[in-house]
């Protein structure tokens, strides 16, 4: 069964919540292409304390704030909040209407997901617009597409976050092809446990950069892995070299530690992303994903890029990290796409990347 409404129109309005992982989000999206409003409560500070997320914190705290969250982005939009009227009878028709709701379905944490799909479909179904269910990690892809519609396509693009590290063709919205993956640890995924092992603290990712200031990048030469195999990444090793080497030599200054890891990473991701825009002949080169906001890999991509005279896409911070705004551009070309998610359909923890439409 599938919410009832029609598909998108002109000036069709997606509302939309992320909550697949710590960071509870919602906002409006235009046409798919313009963002009306984008909010995002963080939790952070509550996982920290236990050196990464926690499920149940993160699934009780997404019950806390979802109502919050999702009033602001409606009233950021200039639309009326839940329980006063509905958006398209205070709207007066479809130009101004939400005309679906969308949330986040898989990858992510089972508790986490669940609360924004419940809060999606309720509002679906109160308000007769279709339930759009969005897979995170096509979300990821869209930060260019809003922050910059007339991006040079084909585009290559590395998508780093936690739990991914994926390389993707895409030639448009719905129109993409997986080139590699990670096929043990991701970067994001390192960067937290090599930061937990230093005692850096978490989120890693910020955590090894703002170490690294301090270092010498080509203090310890760790191996870069799979650099020449293929556009697949490793990043297991190369977090178990870092083990070692603390444990041989304990006197190592862990800014050093830091910087040097943080180049071997760097090194890798900027080699994969340059051979995957080289083998589908791509016109520009982006990120994406929690891992973009990295400082180093931005600036070596952009330097890398310009050699190549490749065109670069770096999102803004904001769209590298979870948030709901993304989830809105992909429900409004994967409604147009496919139509409406069933209702019965759940949560997809173990979600891979998805097909083109």
């Amino acid at each position: 069964m599938s919410a009832a409404g029609p598909g998108p129109g002109p000036g069709c309005l997606v509302l939309a919540l992320e909550t697949s992982c710590d960071e509870t989000a919602a906002a409006v999206v235009a046409d798919g292409r313009e963002v009306l409003s984008s909010v995002v409560s963080s939790q952070v500070d509550l996982h920290a304390r236990y050196g990464g997320v926690v499920p149940e914190v993160a699934g009780r705290a997404h019950l806390e704030r979802i109502l919050a969250v999702l009033e602001e982005a409606l009233e950021g939009a200039g639309l009326p909040l839940p329980g006063h009227r509905s958006p398209g009878a205070a709207l007066g028709g479809p130009a101004g209407a939400i005309g679906a709701v969308a949330a986040t379905v898989g990858p992510g944490l089972v508790g986490a997901l669940l609360v924004g799909i419940s809060a999606a479909k309720s509002l679906a179904l109160a308000w007769g617009v279709p339930f759009v269910g969005v897979n995170h990690l096509e979300g990821h892809l869209y930060a260019s597409l809003l922050e910059e519609p007339g991006l040079e396509l084909p585009a290559a693009v590395l998508l780093a976050s936690g739990g991914h590290t994926l390389l993707v063709e895409m030639d448009g919205p719905g129109s993409y092809r997986l080139l590699g993956g990670t096929v043990d640890d991701a970067a994001g995924e390192a960067f937290d446990k090599v930061a937990r092992y230093l005692g850096l603290g978490y989120p890693g990712g910020p955590a090894i950069e703002r170490a690294a200031l301090e270092g010498d990048a080509a203090a310890i030469a760790f191996t870069r892995p799979m650099l020449e195999r293929g556009l697949d990444v490793s990043f297991s090793g190369l977090k178990t070299a870092v083990v070692h080497h603390v444990r041989a030599h304990p006197e190592v200054p862990t800014p050093d530690v830091a910087a040097s890891f943080q180049a071997a990473v760097v090194d890798v991701l900027v080699h994969k992303a340059l051979a995957a825009a080289r083998l589908v002949r791509a016109r520009s080169v982006c990120l994406a994903g929690g891992v973009a906001a990295n400082a180093s890999l931005r600036e070596r991509l952009a330097d890398a890029c310009a050699l190549e005279g490749l065109h670069v896409f770096l999102p803004s911070r904001a769209m590298c990290t979870d948030n709901a705004a993304m989830i809105g551009a992909a429900a409004y070309f994967r409604l147009r796409s496919d139509g409406p998610t069933p209702l019965g359909a759940g949560a997809e923890p173990t979600m891979g990347f998805p097909p083109a439409s």
